[in-house]
C-alpha cells in the first residue's frame, strides 16, 4: 500500500497528478490518501501528525510525504525505513519524530532520478516514482546511498502546539495522551479546559479537551468550533497543569 500525506490541498490537480504516476508505475498496488491538508510549508506539526497516524498501517506500507517549502533547493530526498514500514520525502525535518521513537530505523538519500524532473514538483516527478518503485518490490540500496539525515534535537519529544485542525473545527496537538492524565487541566486559548471522554459528556457549546482516537490530545467544543471559539490556529501553544 502507498499512504499519501501532502499539504497539496483538497483542491486543484496536484493530488490527481501524483497519484497518475503511481498508478503508471505500480498499477497493482493500492493508494490511499491520508492527508492532503497538511499545514502548508510546515514540515515540523506534519512530522508529529506522521509519527501518529503512521503507526496504524501494516509493515511494508511506503508513506509517499511531501511537505517541501525547500523544493528547488539543495536539500535532499529520503527514503526512510522504520519499523517496518518505508517513508519517501524531503529531508527537512518531516521524519524526525518517526526516526525518533522508532525501535529500528535506516535512511538513504534518494539519488535515482527520473528523465525529466521539474524544478518545483518533486512530489510528482520524484517522490511518487521511488515510492511507487519501492512499493512494488524495489530495494532501497538500489534506489539511494545509505546516510546519516539531518536531525532536529531541539524539537520536543511531544509538541504542545495545534498541529492540524480538522473540519469540524477541533484542534489537534501534537501532545500523545499518555502524558496527559485525565485528572490534568490544559490551557488553550487562553481558558482552562476540563476532560471528557466524548464529546456526548459535555454540554452543546462547552469547550474540553480529550484523546482521540488516534491517542492524540485534542482540543474540540460539543456541536461547536473549537478553533472559533478559542482563536485556535496552526502553532497556537497550548500548556498541561498536572
Amino acid at each position: 500500500m502507498i499512504v499519501l500525506f501532502t499539504d497539496f490541498g483538497l483542491e486543484g490537480p496536484y493530488t490527481g497528478q501524483v497519484l497518475a504516476v503511481l498508478q503508471q508505475t505500480a498499477p497493482a498496488v493500492p493508494a490511499v490518501s491520508l492527508f492532503a491538508d497538511l499545514p502548508p510549508g510546515q514540515p515540523k506539526p506534519a512530522a508529529y501528525l506522521l509519527a501518529t497516524y503512521a503507526r496504524w498501517f501494516p509493515p511494508d506500507t511506503v508513506f509517499l510525504c511531501v511537505v517541501d517549502p525547500g523544493v528547488g533547493s539543495e536539500r535532499r530526498a529520503l527514503i526512510a525505513e522504520a519499523d517496518g514500514r518505508f517513508y519517501v520525502g524531503p529531508d527537512n525535518g518531516l521524519f524526525e519524530i518517526v526516526l525518533r521513537r522508532a525501535e529500528g530505523s535506516r535512511v538513504w538519500e534518494a539519488n535515482w532520478r527520473p528523465a525529466i524532473l521539474s524544478a518545483s514538483f518533486h512530489g510528482r516527478d520524484l517522490f511518487a516514482p521511488v515510492a511507487a518503485r519501492l512499493a512494488r518490490g524495489e530495494a532501497p540500496g538500489t534506489l539511494g546511498e545509505p546516510l546519516y539525515p539531518t536531525r532536529e534535537p531541539d524539537w520536543p519529544d511531544d509538541l504542545a502546539e495545534i498541529v492540524y485542525i480538522d473540519r469540524y473545527g477541533n484542534a489537534i496537538t501534537g501532545l500523545r495522551g499518555e502524558i496527559a492524565p485525565a485528572a490534568a487541566r490544559i490551557f488553550a486559548g487562553g481558558r482552562p479546559l476540563p476532560h471528557a471522554n466524548t464529546f456526548s459528556a459535555v454540554p452543546p457549546g462547552s469547550a474540553f479537551w480529550y484523546v482521540n482516537s488516534n491517542g492524540l490530545v485534542e482540543i474540540a467544543v460539543n456541536q461547536g468550533r473549537a478553533e472559533q471559539e478559542l482563536r485556535l490556529a496552526i502553532g497556537s501553544p497550548i500548556s498541561v497543569e498536572i
